[in-house]
């Protein structure tokens, strides 16, 4: 990329301006925008060709592809933002096909009259995830939309990975006996967006637990035989509640859980009381799910735990047979209730 002084005759003013429709025209402004902000951030070889594609080494094994939408309000919360999640969310997408990702490619679409230094604080924090987890962001699209008819910036990420041989993590492989494991507490993510979101103070802050988590998945496949873990999943929208029901549903198995085993700290639980809210529905970014076959438990539970994003896991329940596919949890108190499939949206914009 060469460039002489004709090119831009003032850099991009990130400290005072803000995005304008001709930053999604095509044109000087849209071209000095990328180069200034998008590129200099994500730099490596294939986006800074500033072609329309990225042309890249065909890796070795079977790849793993995943697309994901970010449409998080508030922009920035305790523990993260748009930025951070767009990366790490794809990254785990990608990860729960037991796969290590290798690239990222980002859209975004920006309202008018977005301060500049809000997307570049975005943007930064995106660099820093996908170094962070050893993923280059390759290619990109920008769209601009009229004041009022967007909310600041939407980002949509495609992954691309490659899948470790003999690993198939489908979420139609749980069978009856099977072990369900959580990598650690639940609800942190979607608790503290809507506490941003809505001005509350809790006595203990939450924050987000968004984290990028195909290490820790590499280190599950590295203690136990591949076909052990039947299913890898991250309870993001809907929460642990809808993703055991989904894989219940597919594996036509049911699934008995112990409400005592399921890991929420205290500040969640507090903060779902007192807004009305179950936890087992509440999004996580930084969590993983896993089934697995029975006599392994032990081992992945050990690995889990060994790894800093796992500390906290906790062996949940157990898969059963049963026909009508239902999830069931006995309740501290000695009872037993259905944990169904979340009806309405209960809290929205969480990512």
């Amino acid at each position: 990329m060469t460039r002489s002084p004709r090119d831009f005759p003032r850099r991009l003013d990130l400290a005072r301006g803000r995005i304008e429709l001709q930053h999604g025209g095509g044109g000087r402004a849209m071209t000095q925008l990328v180069e200034e902000l998008f590129v200099a951030a994500f730099a490596n070889p294939a986006l800074c060709a500033l072609n329309d594609q990225a042309v890249l080494p065909p890796p070795a094994g079977r790849l793993v592809l995943a697309t994901d939408a970010h449409v998080v309000s508030p922009l920035f919360f305790p523990g993260g933002d748009i930025g951070s999640l767009a990366v790490n969310g794809t990254v785990n997408d990608v990860a729960m096909a037991g796969a290590q990702p290798l690239w990222l490619a980002a859209a975004f679409v920006l309202e008018e009259g977005l301060p500049l230094a809000e997307l570049a604080r975005i943007v930064e924090s995106m660099a820093r995830a996908a170094h962070a987890a050893g993923v280059a962001i390759v290619t990109g699209d920008t769209k601009v939309v009229e004041a009022g008819k967007g909310d600041g910036v939407f980002i949509t990420t495609t992954g691309v990975g490659v899948a470790r041989d003999g690993v198939d993590t489908g979420g139609d492989r749980a069978r009856p006996g099977d072990a369900v494991l959580v990598s650690g507490p639940l609800g942190e993510h979607g608790i503290a967006v809507m506490a941003c979101r809505e001005g509350l103070a809790f006595d203990v802050p939450v924050r987000s637990d968004t984290a990028a988590l195909h290490g820790l998945v590499a280190a599950l496949l590295d203690a136990v035989p591949a076909a052990a873990i039947r299913v890898l999943r991250d309870p993001t929208r809907g929460g642990l509640g809808a993703t055991l029901n989904e894989i219940a549903r597919a594996s036509a198995v049911g699934m008995q859980l112990r409400e005592a085993a399921i890991p929420v700290r205290e500040p969640v639980r507090a903060a779902c009381e007192f807004l009305g809210l179950d936890p087992l529905y509440v999004a996580c970014e930084g969590r993983l799910l896993a089934v697995c076959a029975p006599e392994h438990a032990g081992a992945l539970l050990a690995a889990l735990r060994a790894h800093p994003l796992g500390q906290g896991a906790a062996l949940i329940g157990h898969c059963v047979s049963d026909p009508q596919h239902c999830v069931e949890l006995e309740t501290v108190l000695g009872g037993r209730r259905v944990v169904d499939w979340l009806a309405g949206e209960q809290l929205p914009r969480i990512c």
